[in-house]
């Protein structure tokens, strides 16, 4: 059977969904390009944090993401794709391709997830006391599982507060890194007028010395009276295999697969990426956890207020019209 190649309103219709994807400083550092029949996703190295992560693997993470949202897209069409992680290692800058598929129609948990993407935020406020069901958890365990990657939550205040004293540590690292404070800050906007980064009002309220996990100075409102952080948050710790490039692609699908089902559960969840970023509590950490793979991201979750919509640049930009350099795939 002969299988068509996406059109352009395949390609238009993945990027609008794929450019909702997270990334860290909400960079977007991402690219669509029909090629060959198949929707390709790119890295956009113009928009990489060269202090924050400078081995690129936020950078994969978010493309990861970024295609399982392009995926849910292709499939609401009838017109699912077979996912391909770094085709041509030729060409640096190509992540996933997706590959047409044999029509079909949506399943039921595609047309749940893709409504959720426009719904997904990261939410960056406290959280309501209200405790997360096991039902709910295993569906999120579940989730990451689906995906190639692996999920443990951590439940009980000495799991949590272990980590946060690992996560703590390593946001003290940070902190007294001017260059990485200045480049946090240049990511961080008065307002929501930019088609980028984080306007401070989606950056969640200013940190203070009770707080458990750490949060980034990017918001610029003080709390009000009583409205700390949860005490006992679920936190869960999302990981892969092992952790070479590839392995990043996986954590980033699997990342928006849990993200979209929590949404689609009406829970709330952050991202921290702290204890990841410092090398030596990311190792701290995975010893901790006393499981075989590698850690790739840390969640808060919870239920809470809806989380601030952070901007997106225009679906139009992120398609790229250029043609392939001669000698490359």
């Amino acid at each position: 059977m002969t299988i068509e190649g996406y059109s352009e309103a395949a390609l238009h219709a993945a990027a609008v969904a794929g450019g909702r994807a997270p990334s860290m400083h909400n960079t977007q550092p991402w690219r669509f390009r029909l090629r060959g029949g198949a929707v390709e996703v790119l890295a956009d190295r113009t928009r990489a944090l060269p202090v924050a992560d400078p081995s690129g693997w936020a950078l994969r993470l978010a493309c990861g993401a970024a295609a399982f949202n392009a995926r849910l897209a292709l499939a609401a069409l009838g017109r699912p794709a077979q996912v391909v992680l770094r085709p041509d290692r030729t060409d640096p800058e190509l992540m996933v391709r997706l590959e047409p598929a044999p029509p079909r129609p949506p399943s039921a948990a595609e047309q749940r997830l893709y409504a959720a993407v426009p719904r997904r935020h990261s939410n960056r406020a406290p959280f309501w006391p209200e405790p997360v069901s096991a039902d709910l958890r295993t569906r999120l365990v579940e989730a990451a599982v689906a995906e190639g990657g692996w999920l443990e939550l951590l439940i009980g205040l000495g799991p949590v507060a272990a980590l946060a004293e690992i996560a703590q540590a390593a946001n003290r690292v940070l902190e007294r890194d001017d260059r990485y404070q200045a480049e946090l800050a240049a990511w961080t906007r008065p307002d929501e007028t930019w088609p980028d980064g984080v306007p401070a009002a989606a950056g969640g309220p200013s940190p203070e010395p009770q707080d458990l996990l750490p949060q980034r100075r990017m918001g610029q409102s003080p709390r009000a009276p009583g409205r700390d952080f949860e005490p006992e948050p679920l936190v869960g710790v999302l990981g892969t295999a092992g952790d070479h490039p590839r392995d990043q692609l996986i954590a980033g699908q699997a990342l928006q697969r849990v993200l979209l089902t929590a949404t689609d559960l009406g829970l709330a969840v952050s991202m921290l990426s702290q204890p990841i970023e410092v090398a030596a509590a990311r190792e701290q950490l995975r010893l901790a956890l006393a499981r075989y793979g590698t850690p790739q991201l840390i969640l808060r979750i919870g239920y809470g207020q809806p989380g601030f919509p952070t901007p997106r640049l225009d679906p139009a930009v992120l398609i790229d019209r250029r043609e392939p350099v001669p000698g490359t795939a």
